[in-house]
C-alpha cells in the first residue's frame, strides 16, 4: 500500500505543464474503432484510466504503438486495422465507466458489440439508460444479458432525432461517434456543451466527419462512408488546472500554469476572483496569486457545462473550509459525492450535509490527521486541504489520485510543497 503524507502551512510558488485532458483523451483514443485508418493522438496524459482504456482498445485488436514512452512523448499511434473482438469484457470494464464510450465506435463500425455494464468511482447512480435508447434511435437492437450490453445493427446505423431527457456528456459522446457512420443525418438535442465535447467533435471533423454545432445543445452529424487518417492535440485538461488553481486559494502563494487557455475556464475564473485569487493571462499560461489571507466564502452549485464542474466541487469545499465566512455548495450531478465530506472533518472542517447541500463554515486552520481517498476528486480534495493544514496528514488508498493527476507529487514538491508518497 502507498501513502501520500504531506507536511502542510507552505505557500506554493512555481510553475507546472498542465497535462492533455483525460476527459478528452479517452473518447478520442476510442475514435480509432471508427477507421482501418491510422490515428495519432498527441498530449495524452499519463494516467492509469488512460492505461486500462488502452489495454481495452487493445483487446478489441488495434494495435497501439509509442504506449511504453508515453510519459516522454505524450503522443499514441493507434490503428484498428481489423476489429478481432467485439466483447469489452467486464475484467477490463470494470476498472473504469469510460469503457462504455467503446459501444458506439464498435456498434457503428462492425454492427456489433457487445459491452459489460460499467464500473469506476462510486459516486452515485449513473445509468446507461440514455446510451441505449439514443442507439435504439438509430436502429441498433439493445438487449442485457448477464450483465452485458448487447447492441446490434447488422444493417448498419440511420440517423435519427435524438432528444436527451437529460444532458449527458458520455451519452453525447457516445452517440456522436456512432453517428458519424450512420446513413442520413442525426440531430441530437439537449446535448452536452462541455468543451471535451468539443474536443471530440473536431478530432473527428479532422477525420472527415461532418459535424456542426459543437458547443450548443444541437448538434447536427451528417453520416459519411468512411474516416481518413489524422493527427490530432488532445485540449488541456481544465479539472487539472482548476485544482492547482485552488491550491494557491487553500495555501497561498503564486503559480504559473502552462498550456492553460482562459475560454473553458471562464466561470471557474471569476469564481476565483469573488473568493480572492488574482490571475493573469500570458501568451503561453495563466498565472494565479493570493494576494491576501483572507478567502471570501461563495455560494455554487454543480452544473452541466458552462456552469461549475462537479469534478471541482470537493477541491472547492477543501478550500472553501477556510474561507472567512459561510460557503453553501449544491451538488446537482451525482447523489453520493459528499464522500470526502466526513475526511475533510477529520481534519477540523466545519461541514454539514442536508440532502444535496453541503453548509461549510470556515474554520482558522485545518490540521494534519489520517485520512482515506474515496474516489478521484475526493482524493485530490484531501491533498490541498493537507497542504494547508496545520502539521502531518498520512493520505492512504492514493491509487484514486493515479486516475486523474499526472505526477501530482512532483509538480507540488517542485513548487514548495512538503509532499511524499511512499510505500508501507
Amino acid at each position: 500500500m502507498e501513502i501520500i503524507t504531506i507536511k502542510g502551512g507552505k505557500p506554493l510558488f512555481g510553475e507546472i505543464q498542465i497535462s492533455g485532458s483525460k476527459n478528452s483523451s479517452l473518447p478520442i483514443l476510442s475514435c480509432c474503432l471508427l477507421t482501418d485508418k491510422k490515428l495519432s493522438i498527441l498530449g495524452v496524459p499519463k494516467l492509469t484510466d488512460t492505461f486500462f482504456f488502452l489495454e481495452l482498445l487493445s483487446s478489441l485488436g488495434v494495435k497501439i504503438s509509442d504506449i511504453n514512452n508515453l510519459s516522454k512523448s505524450q503522443r499514441v499511434n493507434l490503428q484498428a486495422k481489423n476489429i478481432t473482438n467485439n466483447k469489452a469484457p467486464y475484467d477490463l470494464v470494470k476498472k473504469m465507466r469510460a469503457s462504455i464510450l467503446v459501444l458506439g465506435p464498435l456498434l457503428a463500425r462492425t454492427g456489433k458489440a457487445i459491452v459489460s455494464l460499467p464500473g469506476g468511482c462510486a459516486i452515485g447512480s449513473r445509468p446507461v439508460d440514455i446510451h441505449l435508447e439514443a442507439f435504439e434511435k438509430l436502429g441498433a437492437k439493445i438487449s442485457i444479458e448477464d450483465g452485458y450490453i448487447n447492441a446490434n445493427a447488422p444493417k448498419g446505423l440511420k440517423g435519427n432525432k435524438i432528444i436527451f431527457p437529460k444532458i449527458s456528456v458520455g451519452a453525447t459522446s457516445n452517440v456522436m461517434m456512432a453517428s458519424v457512420l450512420a446513413k442520413g443525418i442525426t440531430e441530437i438535442l439537449n446535448a452536452a456543451r462541455e468543451p471535451e465535447i468539443v474536443d471530440l467533435g473536431n478530432c473527428l471533423i479532422s477525420m472527415g466527419a461532418k459535424i456542426k454545432g459543437l458547443g450548443t445543445s444541437r448538434i447536427l452529424i451528417q453520416g459519411v462512408t468512411s474516416l481518413k487518417e489524422t493527427q490530432y492535440q488532445v485540449m488541456f485538461d481544465r479539472i487539472e488546472a482548476g485544482t492547482y488553481a485552488l491550491a494557491i486559494a487553500i495555501t497561498g502563494g503564486e503559480i504559473e500554469l502552462i498550456g492553460v487557455k482562459k475560454e473553458p475556464l471562464i466561470l471557474f475564473l471569476n469564481l476565483l476572483e469573488q473568493i480572492g485569487i488574482k490571475y493573469y493571462i500570458t501568451n503561453r499560461s495563466i498565472v494565479f496569486k493570493k494576494n491576501s489571507n483572507i478567502l471570501n466564502p461563495v455560494d455554487v452549485a454543480t452544473e452541466p457545462y458552462p456552469g461549475f464542474p462537479t469534478d471541482l466541487q470537493a477541491q472547492l469545499m477543501a478550500t472553501m473550509s477556510i474561507a472567512n465566512g459561510v460557503s453553501v455548495i449544491t451538488e446537482n450531478i451525482f447523489e453520493n459525492r459528499f464522500m470526502h465530506v466526513s475526511e475533510l472533518i477529520r481534519m477540523g472542517a466545519n461541514i454539514n450535509l442536508k440532502s444535496n447541500l453541503a453548509i461549510i463554515k470556515g474554520v482558522k486552520k485545518l490540521k494534519g490527521a489520517e485520512v482515506m481517498a474515496t474516489d478521484l476528486r475526493a482524493s485530490v480534495s484531501l491533498v490541498l486541504a493537507a497542504l494547508a493544514a496545520e502539521g502531518e496528514t498520512n493520505i492512504s488508498r492514493v491509487y484514486h489520485i493515479d486516475r486523474g493527476y499526472q505526477d501530482i507529487v512532483q509538480n507540488l514538491r517542485k513548487c514548495g510543497a512538503n509532499i511524499e508518497r511512499e510505500k508501507i
